[in-house]
């Protein structure tokens, strides 16, 4: 079968898919908050989805914080999780009395402490979109995925054997936690045999087809990962290559996440990556992003290190913007991380991971066929890329660099009242509101120009 690009963004980045609740009550709560705010008065209600493992417990003491700062649950609904066992999910609207003071994010602060995991759906114009500024507090955001059964149309979906395989890396990710070792996995001969054949034939396209940053550093990725047509790489190994060059690491996830999930996990330095192979019937298409995706795909790029400041600046573009802009960000990673081109002294080069590990499109790119546009963040947020097939449209960067100074100047736009910085010391989120908080960061930052000045200096 002729291979069909992977398209991994396509589902990390499509819709909103919040926890593992369906579309229809989705689309109930959002209708249900549009009536709310048809006045044109600022909404004083958030909708949020939580998690208990203490049900009685939980909801006892959410039930205080609210009653503490007049705040009224107007609608409350539960369902047991379908990703997590024995846990309970709530879609709950919160609303603000006439009396109270307190800012909702203030009171989704206090809420959070009481839960396992709570997830903002829609709030007031106001109110600030939660966002993780932890690790601890990312982890759970990372075992959410958007579904926890396979299409009936999956080519493993009828394959006892692969479901097993499925649900070991299922129950990998779902007990994982950020900074301990990956599991190692086991793969069966046949999936080495799938995994082999598409290697091969990449690695004789990336010399000619692949940008100069990743033929620079696939080779090494091979040899300190083993990486062969006889073995398949272990997560754990890739993720240790990689954070020697730049910081980020790969974390277990088990199936596809919403996309601010997957974004916000960005800015952590934390890339999101499954550990399953596709169907061994099937080596050339999936219809979801798997490890071949993953590892052949991502991983190279990432241990660049204007390339992974790139991907981090897309993650804390996210952090705390309102649902349109998630949309369009999605967009943006669409168009650069998973199917970006760049120019070169040869001609247009691939450095997206939808290219880079489809041995079909990365020499499609190449042909007159498709349309090719600068890439402008702008331009990409107006594009409707297709779900299936070959991209109809790419969008070709003058350089990382260039990229960059662009996604920057388009995060400057996101409406919030804040912006944020990574700390890769405490490895947490910094939330920069405040003329302190600027000032502390001012001092941090002329303490490494003077650095740079001594450096300089002495070079002279």
């Amino acid at each position: 079968m002729e291979e069909v690009p992977s398209d991994s963004s396509k589902f990390k980045m499509q819709g909103q898919g919040k926890s593992d609740w369906g579309e229809e009550l989705r689309q109930k709560m959002t209708s249900y908050n549009a009536s709310k705010t048809k006045s044109g008065e600022e909404a004083s209600s958030v909708t949020v989805i939580f998690s208990l493992d203490n049900t009685v417990k939980g909801l006892s003491q959410i039930l205080c914080v609210l009653e503490n700062h007049s705040v009224s649950l107007s609608h409350i609904e539960s369902r047991s999780s379908l990703s997590v066992s024995a846990t309970t999910e709530f879609l709950a609207v919160l609303e603000r009395g006439e009396g109270s003071e307190a800012k909702l994010t203030d009171i989704l602060q206090q809420i959070k402490e009481c839960v396992k995991s709570l997830e903002v759906v829609q709030g007031g114009r106001n109110d600030a979109v939660w966002f993780p500024r932890t690790l601890e507090e990312m982890n759970p955001c990372l075992t959410r995925p958007l579904y926890a059964e396979l299409e009936p149309s999956h080519p493993g979906a009828k394959d006892p054997d692969y479901l097993a395989h499925r649900k070991k890396c299922w129950d990998v990710a779902q007990n994982y936690t950020i900074g301990t070792p990956v599991p190692r996995m086991e793969y069966s001969e046949n999936q080495v045999r799938t995994f082999g054949a598409i290697f091969s034939k990449l690695k004789t396209l990336y010399p000619s087809n692949a940008c100069k940053e990743f033929n620079e550093i696939f080779p090494d990725l091979v040899q300190e990962c083993n990486i062969s047509e006889e073995y398949i790489p272990q997560m754990e190994d890739v993720s240790q290559f990689v954070k020697k060059r730049t910081g980020f690491t790969l974390r277990p996830v088990s199936a596809l996440l919403s996309a601010r999930d997957f974004l916000s996990a960005l800015a952590f330095r934390v890339f999101p990556a499954t550990q399953y192979l596709r169907h061994t019937s099937s080596p050339f298409y999936t219809p979801e992003p798997d490890l071949c995706h993953e590892l052949l795909g991502h991983c190279a790029l990432l241990a660049n290190p204007e390339f992974a400041q790139f991907s981090q600046e897309i993650g804390l573009a996210s952090m705390g913007a309102p649902d349109e802009y998630i949309e369009k960000l999605s967009s943006v990673y669409w168009y650069t991380v998973e199917f970006g081109i760049c120019k070169e002294s040869s001609g247009r080069k691939a450095y997206g991971a939808g290219l880079l590990s489809s041995v079909a499109e990365i020499q499609y790119f190449l042909t007159d066929e498709p349309t090719v546009k600068p890439f402008e963040p702008s331009t990409a947020i107006k594009e409707v890329y297709p779900v299936e097939g070959f991209q109809t449209t790419y969008l070709l960067a003058d350089s990382f660099s260039d990229a960059l100074q662009k996604i920057r100047a388009f995060a400057a736009t996101i409406p919030r009242p804040f912006t944020v910085r990574y700390n890769p010391y405490t490895q947490s989120i910094e939330v920069l509101d405040s003329k302190e908080k600027l000032l502390k960061v001012a001092e941090q930052l002329n303490g490494e120009l003077n650095q740079l000045m001594d450096g300089i200096s002495k070079l002279k």
